[in-house]
């Protein structure tokens, strides 16, 4: 069943109430307490001015795990002194908004306001979305909703330009060193943590709060099952459980980052693009869908200014495909910092662009009678492929003037060699052979 309460107001961190996890017992009460999201809370900034209006308006709040969403709508409603309803999209459904339906009626026929708040808004499919619609335009209730997926894709466009949305964003280590202050001094003091303990907790932190209180909470179990009062690095690897980075294989998470391999790699930054490879494989990316996309790189960034990429990818996929993880994940590492270091070109991948696209808009041209085929004693009679001059007949291999287009179709351009590795070899060729066109052309 979804988290429902009339009203739900926010946790206090009170020593008494040790029962409670330690993420309850410290969540703020206020937004001052807020740690983080200064970009959003700081002054003049548009929560900070949200919660100083008066009235409150209907917002989606992206951002990752742990970064303050349940929290922060929390908090609007008790700001406001309105119900606080909560519904969670894995485990709720239509029933559940016709039941938050009822209440907020029932609290605006006593002159209460309502905040419905909505996590994992995005997984709730486009006919409950829509159920949200006529109560979020008759004002029924102030509709929050929580994703960490992008919204402009997961989330109905009639409910998205009604709502507000604001970015939340992981936090930094300096928010998780005030958030430990904040833990240790009122429910942890009992322990010592050396520094090393405490960057080795924020590092598997990951900027998630949640985790890292857990993580803490965990310290403070394990300790006591130990019956120790300092905790060190050793003691954090040996007893806790220290998951693998954040990571989303179907998410933003994912798309931004193989983003940012690629991008790299055409920035011709090795050290970045090794960063992002081995971020990926450390979250538990699939190393068979890098090695493809690695492969795809050669073909869009380098292209025939060095076609060794090409090869070298081909190789380390073929290597990991072999070896398998983590021995085959080296060639997948030394593909990327060749790529990275190799000349760039994308006159290739831009000549297919434009080819295609002309292709798909222009109309179904005629092939030249001199190309076409001539298997049979009619199509010769016909003339087919009579003018062919054969390019090995002639000076340099090249048949100086003969025109390989559609007839009335001009030269396109299309491909274009840069100024760079092999492509600079490419374009003096080509000017050699339009030389000849010319001197063809003129005789």
């Amino acid at each position: 069943m979804p988290s429902m309460s009339l009203p739900l107001e926010p946790a206090a961190a009170s020593p008494a109430d040790d029962a409670a996890p330690l993420a309850e017992r410290l969540r703020p009460r206020s937004p001052a307490e807020v740690i983080g999201q200064s970009q959003l809370l700081g002054e003049g900034k548009p929560l900070s001015a949200a919660f100083a209006s008066g009235r409150p308006h209907s917002m989606i709040l992206w951002g990752p795990p742990g970064t303050g969403k349940t929290t922060l709508a929390r908090l609007m409603a008790d700001a406001f002194d309105a119900q606080f309803i909560a519904i969670s999209a894995v485990l709720g459904g239509v029933k559940d908004i016709r039941e938050a339906v009822e209440q907020a009626q029932v609290a605006r026929g006593m002159g209460r306001r309502t905040i419905l708040f909505v996590d994992e808004v995005h997984r709730f499919n486009k006919s409950q979305q829509d159920a949200f619609l006529p109560h979020v335009e008759s004002g029924l209730f102030t509709f929050i909703g929580a994703t960490t997926e992008n919204p402009s894709f997961e989330v109905n466009s009639a409910l998205l330009s009604r709502a507000q949305v604001y970015v939340l964003k992981s936090l930094g280590d300096d928010d998780l060193r005030l958030l430990f202050e904040r833990a240790h001094d009122k429910a942890l003091a009992h322990l010592q943590f050396d520094a090393v303990a405490i960057d080795t907790l924020i590092g598997y932190a990951d900027g998630d709060a949640r985790r890292f209180l857990n993580l803490l909470e965990q310290a403070d179990t394990a300790a006591r099952s130990a019956g120790v009062q300092t905790i060190d690095a050793k003691f954090v690897e040996n007893a806790l459980s220290l998951n693998v980075r954040r990571f989303d294989k179907g998410g933003d998470n994912f798309y931004d980052q193989i983003s940012a391999l690629h991008k790299s790699v055409r920035g011709s930054h090795p050290d970045a693009a090794l960063y992002w490879l081995c971020r990926m494989l450390d979250g538990g990316a699939d190393a068979k869908y890098l090695s493809r996309r690695i492969v795809r790189m050669a073909w869009e960034d380098i292209g025939l200014a060095d076609p060794r990429a090409l090869q070298i990818t081909n190789d380390a996929a073929a290597t990991y495909e072999r070896l398998g993880s983590p021995e085959g994940e080296l060639a997948l590492a030394q593909a990327v910092i060749y790529l990275a270091l190799a000349p760039k070109s994308n006159a290739g991948y831009q000549a297919y662009n434009q080819a295609r696209a002309f292709v798909k808009q222009d109309r179904s041209r005629e092939v030249p009678v001199h190309l076409r085929n001539a298997p049979t004693k009619l199509m010769k009679e016909l003339g087919h492929g009579r003018e062919y001059r054969y390019a090995h007949d002639e000076p340099h291999g090249y048949a100086a003037g003969e025109t390989y287009l559609p007839e009335g179709m001009s030269e396109p351009g299309w491909y274009r060699p840069v100024p760079r590795g092999l492509e600079a070899k490419i374009a003096e060729k080509m000017a050699f052979l339009r030389g000849l066109d010319d001197e063809a052309t003129e005789s």
